[in-house]
């Protein structure tokens, strides 16, 4: 049986693929201590488990729920949006629930690409963009982000190229995996060049509240709503990525629009989730400052690891993640990723599996306890050493 041609030229997800790789070394012996996978290893805060645990046991809360999500859910999500985001969304037609962000990208390719529509994705970017614009019949188009340019566009270059096929442009900011901070200008910029072309703008904006003090929605910006949609989730911001739990903003057409594919294509989502997803977004700033406290410390070793290695990075860099440069002693991220991993029995991320653009880069995640980065700090130190002294 021959699989759908829709799946010609989309690979297995990396991580799913050395993720067993690392546990057949595993079995070998090997303790590998992975810094690869952006996936938060603290529970979210104990009133939001209290409130699962509570609901789950109602007899009444195990029926299929509505397509549009619970309007306790949907009045949370717009609370939070208003008062960190200072954006206002009506809660009846504004605001879809999803089971994960990641879901919404594929709903959006969806939904919007037909075949040869072509889609630009930023380069490097989250691969799953590529993987959903092809899933959807759409014609990918890399937009290279560059560290000179901090990680921005080039408007310019993109309307030379010519954009009359294009439909959808995915933005990321705080950019995965480079950790940019945008600017106001740089949403300004982005909402005006989706309205010149008719283009709907997606913004993936996952990675706000790690590591960040200013958190922005690009759907602040004056007319957004004319042109572009925001995804979002619980994941990262507030360590909630197993119970898949995102959101998708914008204007009421796109949420119709969107919602005639995704009813397709689930139920609705237990409710308890959704009930304790509202009382994870009523949280306040003490929560973000207590998940934030953790992370910085994280950080500071997290760059000792990067200095000892010889990459160079900058600090000003959000989310879950440290992006930098690899030495000049190493061809690519790959190799230097291969050599800590089979040299030091420490795994960080090529930064190559994000598009060509970061080929010469490597990604320390920050899901690892303090305890983890110093010993594979001290496993790295010991294998320089034997490798200076011919052991």
């Amino acid at each position: 049986m021959k699989v759908a041609k829709r799946l010609e030229g989309i690979g297995e997800y990396y991580f799913s693929q050395k993720l067993r790789e690392i546990e057949e070394l595993n079995k070998q012996g090997k303790n590998i201590i992975n810094l690869g996978i952006g996936s938060p290893d603290q529970p979210p805060h104990p009133e939001v488990i209290r409130v699962l645990q509570e609901e789950a046991a109602k007899p009444h809360v195990h029926a299929y729920q509505s397509y549009k999500g619970s309007m306790v859910l949907r009045l949370a999500i717009s609370d939070w949006y208003h008062r960190w985001f200072r954006v206002q969304l009506n809660p009846d037609e504004e605001v879809l629930p999803l089971i994960g962000s990641k879901e919404g990208i594929m709903h959006i390719c969806m939904t919007y690409l037909n075949k040869g529509d072509e889609a630009l994705l930023p380069d490097p970017g989250y691969p799953t963009y590529n993987s959903a614009v092809k899933l959807a019949g759409g014609k990918p188009v890399n937009y290279t982000l560059k560290e000179k340019n901090n990680y921005e566009p080039d408007f310019d270059k993109l309307e030379k190229k010519g954009l009359k096929k294009v439909k959808l442009m995915f933005v990321n900011y705080p950019q995965m995996p480079t950790g940019q901070l945008p600017s106001k200008e740089l949403f300004e910029k982005l909402v005006a060049f989706g309205k010149k072309h008719q283009i709907l703008i997606v913004h993936d904006n996952p990675y706000s509240f790690i590591l960040n003090d200013d958190p922005r929605s690009l759907l602040s910006v004056e007319g957004a709503k004319e042109t572009a949609v925001e995804l979002n989730s619980l994941s990262k911001s507030h360590n909630m990525a197993g119970w898949r739990m995102g959101m998708l903003c914008g204007a009421k057409e796109r949420i119709e629009d969107v919602l005639r594919f995704k009813s397709n294509m689930d139920s609705g989502m237990f409710l308890p989730l959704q009930l304790a997803a509202a009382k994870a977004l009523s949280l306040g700033k003490e929560w973000q400052e207590e998940v934030n406290t953790i992370y910085r410390q994280r950080k500071e070793k997290a760059i000792e690891l990067l200095q000892l290695l010889g990459c160079s990075y900058s600090r000003q860099q959000a989310g879950l993640f440290l992006w930098a440069r690899v030495p000049a002693g190493f061809k690519d991220g790959y190799a230097a990723s291969d050599d800590v991993l089979y040299g030091s029995d420490v795994f960080i991320t090529p930064g190559g599996i994000f598009g060509k653009g970061g080929n010469q880069y490597i990604r320390v995640s920050l899901c690892a306890t303090v305890e983890k980065f110093e010993e594979a700090i001290h496993r790295i130190k010991t294998k320089m050493e034997n490798t200076k002294h011919g052991a």
